[in-house]
C-alpha cells in the first residue's frame, strides 16, 4: 500500500464565516478519517512521540488502537497518563514536541498525533455516559492552589492514587487559563467543564472563590489538615511596555482582554463592558495574541492588526494560529514596535465624550540585528522611519508574570527574579512539603508543560507519602 504523505486535513468552518462567530473553527476528524491517519503511522519500536511529550502518553498504543477501530481502547491509554486529553489535542503545540520526533516526519508530515487525541476525547465524551470509578482513599489530604492545567493535572493523577484533593480556585468557575485564556472558538468552555467533572468524579472537591494568599494562606492549608500543597497559580500578572498612553481608556492587557470576553461572556452580548467594533491593535506575536486578534475580529472590529517587532519566522505562535489569523484577515504588522498611544486629552472639557481615549498609535519600524540571549536576532530601530496606526483599541499582549500574592505570604518560598517559585527537579520549593509548578514557576508558557509539571509534582507528593508510610 504507498504511503500518505501528507496528514489528512482538518476540516474547519470557512474563514469568512467563522472571524464572524464563536463557534470551534476546527470541526474535528470523523471516525473514517481517524482511522486513515491512524494508519500512517509506523508503529516504532523506541516510539520517540513519547519521548516529545511532557505527559508522557504512549501515542502509538493508542494509534494502534484507533486502527482496529477501538476508540475506547484508545482513549483508556491516553487517560492512564493525561488528566485532560480533550483540552489537548486542542491547544497542546504538538507540531514542536510529539509530532516533531516522529518517524514518519522524517520524510513526510508527521502523524497528526494533536488530531487523532482530540478525535478519541471527543468520541468518548459524545458516546460514554460512565463516570469513573472513585479509588479506595489511602487517608492522606492535598490541597492544590489553582484549577488551571498544573492544578488539574495534579489533582487528577493524585486523585487516581487515592488522595483526598481539594482544588482552590480564586474565580468563580474552574479551569484558569483555560476559561479565561482561551477562547471558546479553540476551545469551548463545555469541553473544559466535562474534564472538571471527570475529576469531580474521582473525587476532586472544587472551591471556587477562594484566594489563596488572602482568604486563605498556605500555612492556614496545612493548618487545616493538608500534608501537601501544590501551587499552579499560573502567571495572571500582565507586562506592559512601559510607554506614553499606556493608561488611556481602550488600552487592555490581554489577560483583561481576553477574560471579559472568555470568563465574563462578554462575546454573549453581555453586560460585561468591553471595547467592540472599531479598530484594535494587538501588541504581541504569540498565541495569546493571536487568541486577542482573532477575539477582536469576532466582537466586530472593522480592522484588526498584530504589531510584532521581529519577522514572521521569529513568531512564536503556533503556525496553525498564524495561519488561521490571516485566512480571517487579520493585517500583519512585522518589524514594527509601538512607542506611544495617542488619545484625546482634552482636560478643559471633561464633557468632550472621547476626552481620554485612544486615537492612534506611534510605531517605529525595525530591522534584525545580531542574536539575543533568546537566541532570535534582536530588532534594532531604524531611525526616522516612525508611523502612526489609526486605532481606538490597543490590546498588550506581551506576556504574563506570577502574581506576587501567595509569594508574599507564604515565609520561606524563594523565588527568582522574575517572580517565579524556584523549584527542584521533583517540584518541591523550599518549603517542606510545598511544592509547585506551571506558569507559577516557569512564567507564562504552554498548557502541555504546566501539565507535565503538575505530573511530576503529583509524582513526587506520592513518592514521599509511599516512603513515609
Amino acid at each position: 500500500m504507498a504511503i500518505v504523505q501528507k496528514k489528512h486535513e482538518m476540516p474547519t468552518q470557512a474563514p469568512e464565516v467563522r472571524a464572524h462567530n464563536f463557534d470551534e473553527v476546527a470541526l474535528g476528524y470523523t471516525a473514517e478519517i481517524a482511522i486513515a491517519e491512524a494508519n500512517r503511522c509506523l508503529n516504532c519500536k523506541n516510539k520517540p512521540c513519547v519521548e516529545g511529550c511532557p505527559v508522557n502518553i504512549q501515542i502509538p498504543d493508542f494509534i494502534s488502537k484507533i486502527k482496529e477501530g477501538d476508540f475506547e481502547g484508545a482513549y483508556a491509554v491516553i487517560t492512564k497518563s493525561s488528566s485532560l486529553p480533550a483540552v489537548c489535542g486542542r491547544v497542546c503545540p504538538q507540531e514542536t514536541q510529539c509530532e516533531s520526533k516522529c518517524t514518519m516526519g522524517v520524510r513526510f508530515e508527521p502523524v497528526g498525533i494533536g488530531r487523532l487525541e482530540r478525535f478519541v476525547a471527543d468520541y468518548h465524551n459524545e458516546n460514554s455516559g460512565d463516570a469513573p470509578v472513585m479509588p479506595e482513599q489511602n487517608g492522606h489530604r492535598v490541597a492544590i492552589v489553582g484549577s488551571g492545567p498544573s492544578g488539574l493535572t495534579c489533582a487528577g493523577d493524585l486523585a487516581k492514587k487515592g488522595y483526598k484533593v481539594t482544588v482552590f480556585e480564586a474565580l468563580h468557575t474552574a479551569g484558569g487559563v483555560l476559561v479565561y485564556g482561551i477562547p471558546e472558538f479553540r476551545l469551548p468552555k463545555a469541553i473544559v467543564a466535562r474534564e472538571v467533572e471527570t475529576l469531580k468524579a474521582l473525587g476532586v472537591d472544587i472551591e471556587t472563590n477562594v484566594v489563596i494568599g488572602k482568604t486563605l494562606t498556605v500555612d492556614e492549608l496545612f493548618n487545616m489538615g493538608y500534608e501537601a500543597v501544590f501551587i499552579g497559580s499560573g502567571a495572571g500578572l500582565p507586562n506592559f511596555m512601559n510607554i506614553p498612553g499606556e493608561s488611556l481608556k481602550g488600552v487592555y492587557s490581554a489577560n483583561e482582554y481576553l477574560t471579559r470576553s472568555n470568563l465574563m461572556k462578554a462575546y454573549r452580548d453581555s453586560d460585561t463592558p468591553i471595547m467592540k467594533g472599531g479598530r484594535v491593535a494587538v501588541v504581541g506575536g504569540g498565541n495569546v495574541a493571536m487568541d486577542a486578534a482573532r477575539t477582536a475580529l469576532r466582537l466586530g472590529a472593522e480592522k484588526v492588526y498584530i504589531v510584532y517587532r521581529r519577522s514572521i519566522e521569529e513568531l512564536p505562535a503556533r503556525a496553525e494560529e498564524v495561519e488561521h489569523a490571516k485566512e480571517e484577515g487579520v493585517d500583519f504588522r512585522l518589524l514594527c514596535n509601538p512607542t506611544k498611544i495617542l488619545g484625546h486629552n482634552n482636560e478643559n472639557d471633561p464633557r468632550d465624550p472621547k476626552n481620554g481615549f485612544v486615537t492612534g498609535m506611534e510605531c517605529i519600524k525595525m530591522r534584525l540585528g545580531e542574536p539575543d540571549a533568546s537566541g532570535r536576532r534582536r530588532p534594532v530601530e531604524i531611525p526616522e522611519s516612525e508611523f502612526t496606526l489609526d486605532v481606538d483599541t490597543v490590546v498588550m499582549a506581551i506576556g504574563t508574570s506570577p502574581n506576587p500574592l501567595i509569594k508574599n505570604t507564604t515565609a520561606g518560598l524563594e523565588v527568582n527574579k522574575r517572580g517565579g517559585i524556584i523549584v527542584n527537579e521533583d517540584g518541591l520549593t523550599s518549603r517542606g512539603n510545598v511544592y509547585a509548578g506551571g506558569d507559577a514557576v516557569t512564567g507564562a508558557a504552554t498548557v502541555i508543560s504546566a501539565m507535565g509539571a503538575g505530573k511530576t509534582a503529583a509524582s513526587a507528593i506520592d513518592k514521599y507519602f509511599t516512603e513515609k508510610g
